[in-house]
C-alpha cells in the first residue's frame, strides 16, 4: 500500500509540469532540480543539441554541471500543452555564465510520460550558438548574415 502512495505522488500532470518547471529555474540564482528529479524514470533518455544521456544517474550529473557552470538561470514558460503522453514546453531561458554576458535561449522541450506517470524521455530543441552569438555585440549580426547566406 505504501508503494502505491509513492508512485501516485510522483505522477506527472500538465498542471504539475507548469508548477515544477517554474520552481526549478526561477529561484534566486542557481537552479534546483531536487524537487523534480523524482518525476524522472530511472531509465530516462535525454537529448538536446549538445548531448545524449541515458539513465537517471547521468541525467542528475548533467543537471549538476549546468548548476555549477551558470551564475544565474531563469526560465519563462511561454506555453505548456499536452497531446497524449507528450507534454510540450515552449520556454525562454536566461542564463548568466560566470565569465560571459547573459544570453536568452529560446526552445521547446518534449517530455514523454510512461505508464507510471514519470518522464521516460526528454528532447530539448534550441539554437544554442545562434542565441548566444546574438548577445555578442557586432558578432551576432555577422553570424545571422552568414547563416542566411549559406543556409537561408
Amino acid at each position: 500500500m505504501e508503494e502505491f502512495k509513492i508512485e501516485k505522488e510522483h505522477r506527472l500532470t500538465l498542471e504539475l509540469v507548469k508548477e515544477l518547471w517554474s520552481k526549478t529555474y526561477n529561484t534566486d540564482g542557481k537552479p534546483d532540480w531536487s524537487h523534480i528529479l523524482p518525476y524522472y524514470d530511472d531509465n530516462i533518455y535525454f537529448r538536446d543539441t549538445i548531448q545524449e544521456i541515458r539513465g537517471i544517474v547521468e541525467f542528475k550529473e548533467m543537471t549538476d554541471r549546468l548548476t555549477e557552470r551558470s551564475k544565474d538561470l531563469n526560465m519563462k514558460l511561454v506555453k505548456v500543452v499536452q497531446q497524449g503522453n507528450d507534454i510540450f514546453i515552449e520556454w525562454e531561458m536566461t542564463i548568466s555564465y560566470k565569465k560571459y554576458p547573459s544570453s536568452i535561449l529560446y526552445g521547446i522541450s518534449r517530455l514523454t510520460i510512461n505508464e507510471h506517470g514519470k518522464i521516460i524521455e526528454q528532447r530539448d530543441y534550441y539554437d544554442l550558438w545562434g542565441d548566444i552569438f546574438d548577445n555578442i555585440p557586432g558578432f551576432g549580426k555577422k553570424y545571422r548574415k552568414f547563416m542566411k547566406k549559406k543556409f537561408g
